[in-house]
């Protein structure tokens, strides 16, 4: 009798162990190493591209996790192609040699993308033309249509006005006739931006992202290219275009604004100036709308590098203590991974890299309570190895070795 109720205690934890092993199969990673792109589904690696390229953008899933958009440059160096490729059946197809912003639907299998200042939708076989004179674009999260802007031009009597529009394909994108008529003008961004004692010309608004409840759109506005390396606007818009507020002064390149997963707050890294000016005055911060509440997170003598939601009242931040830029790479700060309860309950540090690493780019995946991140040399660095953990960090172990950029896939990212 004790010898049974021994193995059916084994048994019980054998399966308790395999379970626990086969929640982590729920995400599927694309990504590229090495010059070729690769998968891992179900554990198992696979590469997919037969000839080096140089990929343009990280690979990116389809809404449902059956296929894979990737960008990599021609033969010649100079397009940009747009790929699909089927995981069922293996299929690469090319849906246009030289395009730009490609972006899947969040409801169907069909791509956007800008040739251009055209904007386009393909149902991978044929593409149609939707919209003239766009400098960004998202799709709308129902997938009837674009939040989209105009930048603004240089005129003789000085700058114009970025304007941000609706663009509708409600009625069906494969027959619209008139390129002007589905576009409907939602706000006309002002010449220039204030937020303290800093100020940005707007020439682009780009990286739109909805509330959970849609009820307000954030974006950024930037000034010309070169200055926009230093000082940039986050602002957040209702979605009627009768209320804007500018939210901070940002940095691109760092890491992207985020709501939280079913309230409406948005985090951001505060701050101007690139890092090379030093690993300071990056603060994290969260927007709650539409109260005028904004709470600061980060402490003293600290700077972050990038965030992730793990649920509408903790974050995960990829952290450093405030460092001035090296040249040298092995003597700039290495960041470690952070929890964060902005309800006041404290902060954390959960993960430990090993001198001469540092842990970037933290992604949360609340269904599962998984998060992933990049462990690395260096933030200058091309690759790194992927790691996974539960939520708070425990359980950690290496997941994939050698990944550059990449995309992950799991149902509750849509």
């Amino acid at each position: 009798m004790k010898i049974l109720q021994a193995l059916i205690i084994l048994c019980l934890l054998l399966s308790t162990s395999i379970h626990a092993e086969m929640d982590s199969t729920e995400l599927k990673a694309a990504f590229v190493r090495d010059g070729y792109l690769w998968t891992n589904i179900n554990q198992k690696e696979e590469k997919i591209t037969a000839e080096r390229a140089t990929y343009t953008s990280s690979p990116s899933w389809s809404f449902d996790g059956s296929k894979l958009l990737y960008q990599k440059k021609g033969e010649n160096g100079s397009q940009n192609e747009i790929w699909v490729y089927d995981t069922h059946t293996n299929q690469h197809t090319k849906i246009f040699y030289d395009g730009s912003d490609a972006k899947w639907s969040p409801v169907e299998n069909i791509i956007a993308f800008r040739s251009q200042s055209v904007l386009n939708i393909s149902d991978l076989k044929t593409f149609y033309n939707i919209a003239l004179g766009i400098c960004d674009y998202e799709w709308q999260p129902d997938g009837k249509g674009f939040i989209a802007s105009s930048r603004a031009v240089l005129r003789p009597t000085g700058w114009t006005n970025p304007i941000l529009y609706n663009i509708s394909i409600e009625e069906g994108y494969q027959n619209i006739k008139n390129l002007t008529a589905n576009a409907k003008e939602l706000f006309i961004i002002p010449t220039e931006l204030k937020k303290g004692d800093v100020s940005v010309n707007s020439i682009h608004a780009t990286d739109f992202s909805y509330s959970p409840d849609q009820k307000w759109i954030s974006f950024i506005v930037s000034p010309t290219a070169s200055m926009a390396m230093d000082s940039n606007m986050l602002c957040v818009l209702s979605n009627d275009g009768k209320s804007l507020e500018v939210i901070d002064e940002i940095i691109l390149h760092l890491d992207n604004p985020k709501w939280a997963v079913k309230k409406n707050r948005l985090g951001f890294i505060a701050g101007g100036g690139r890092i090379v000016f030093g690993f300071k005055d990056k603060d994290l911060k969260v927007k709650e709308l539409p109260s005028s509440t904004t709470a600061s997170l980060t402490p003293p003598n600290y700077a972050e590098l990038g965030f992730t939601w793990v649920d509408d009242h903790s974050l995960i931040v990829s952290r450093v203590k405030e460092s001035e830029w090296s040249n040298e790479s092995q003597k700039r700060p290495k960041p470690a991974l952070y929890h964060l309860d902005i309800s006041g309950h404290g902060q954390k540090k959960i993960t430990a890299p090993p001198e001469g690493y540092g842990d970037y780019d933290p992604t949360s995946f609340p269904s599962i309570e998984k998060i992933t991140w990049i462990r690395k040399t260096d933030l200058t660095d091309n690759s790194g190895d992927l790691w996974i953990a539960d939520r708070y960090g425990r359980n950690a172990q290496m997941w994939i070795e050698n990944v550059e950029s990449y995309s992950l896939y799991s149902s509750d990212i849509q």
